[in-house]
């Protein structure tokens, strides 16, 4: 090689490394673990859609022991997913989370009572125990007791709460006349269990009008004050927003990609092909596309958790808990 070739690919390499390392990096907290509930960031991932926004982002998987608002707090991720109830009740304990993208326009959450306990409707859960997950997925099941006038706490309370671990194992054991599923997940854990969809009677929160915002991406004040900061936000919700709409309309291909990145292994392609189909039915909604927060959801939320006048949530109405500044930067590119 001549001294001249040798000059140019010594140029070529170390043009090569610097765009490389031009890219951003980025750490997302997911709420749980690798499932299809986050399949769009899985998918803008694996499709490079994250790559060509200029970005190099790391998908942190949740768990039972993982509270994406502490995970934030200490530093450990530049946003995460969480649910609007949570990342409220964080934000008024003095962690100011910032709501930058909704992705779920729908809840998801439900109770999943078996009939041969008697419960047809709402009004039958006085003296019945229901189990409940806790660890900031409380807060709406405790808004919807309220609005019913029934109390959980106290010597004789109304329900009887069981603090329910993230399996089904209370209903089969008839250790609750209720628990708290997912439609895309939990309910169909039932279902897979052997207990058949005509044993069962269900009670969507979105159907009894106290369905409180899931799965949205928050960020912190601190990092929205730095312009740069939320240009590289804005990226990444475009990214995810084409991840998230890809998903929806490839949902064998997105499964696969989930499946791929499951490390433990412990995921099944049935569960995950009809939890695929469940959370595509969460996204549609707004108009202004994917990713879009509603303020008339935001502040419905808002009054169900201030509804819970005997243990609130929140105790007044937040200012600032969401912006829309990201999304719109987000048209622009």
């Amino acid at each position: 090689m001549t001294a001249f070739g040798k000059i140019a690919l010594v140029a070529a390499l170390v043009g090569f490394s610097a765009t490389a390392s031009a890219a951003d990096k980025l750490t997302l907290q997911l709420k749980w673990v690798t499932q299809a509930q986050f399949a769009g960031y899985y998918v803008a991932k694996e499709k490079g859609f994250y790559k060509d926004a200029g970005l190099d982002v790391t998908i942190k998987p949740g768990g039972p022991d993982i509270n994406p608002s502490q995970v934030i707090a200490g530093g450990g991720a530049d946003v995460v997913v969480d649910w609007l109830p949570s990342a409220l009740a964080t934000r008024e304990k003095g962690v100011a989370l910032v709501n930058i993208a909704q992705i779920f326009q729908k809840s998801a959450m439900m109770l999943t009572c078996r009939k041969d306990s008697g419960i047809t409707k709402p009004e039958d859960f006085k003296g019945h125990t229901l189990g409940v997950w806790f660890s900031g997925n409380e807060y709406p099941f405790l808004s919807w007791m309220a609005k019913l006038g029934y109390s959980t706490t106290g010597a004789n309370p109304d329900i009887t709460v069981l603090k329910q671990g993230f399996n089904v194992d209370p209903l089969l054991q008839k250790q609750a006349a209720c628990i708290s599923t997912m439609t895309y997940n939990e309910y169909w854990q039932v279902i897979e269990a052997g207990m058949p969809a005509s044993e069962l009677t269900v009670f969507k929160y979105q159907e009894q009008g106290v369905a409180t915002l899931e799965d949205g991406l928050y960020a912190t004040e601190k990092t929205l004050a730095d312009p740069k900061a939320v240009e590289k936000l804005a990226r990444f919700v475009k990214a995810t927003a084409k991840g998230w709409d890809y998903a929806g309309a490839h949902q064998t291909e997105a499964v696969d990609i989930v499946l791929a990145n499951d490390t433990t292994g412990a995921q099944t392609k049935e569960h995950q092909t009809t939890m695929m189909q469940e959370v595509a039915k969460l996204l549609a909604g707004p108009k202004q596309g994917t990713g879009y927060l509603d303020p008339a959801d935001f502040d419905r939320t808002v009054s169900i958790l201030l509804s819970t006048k005997s243990a609130p949530v929140i105790t007044k109405k937040p200012e600032g808990a969401f912006t829309h500044k990201v999304f719109e930067a987000a048209e622009k590119l």
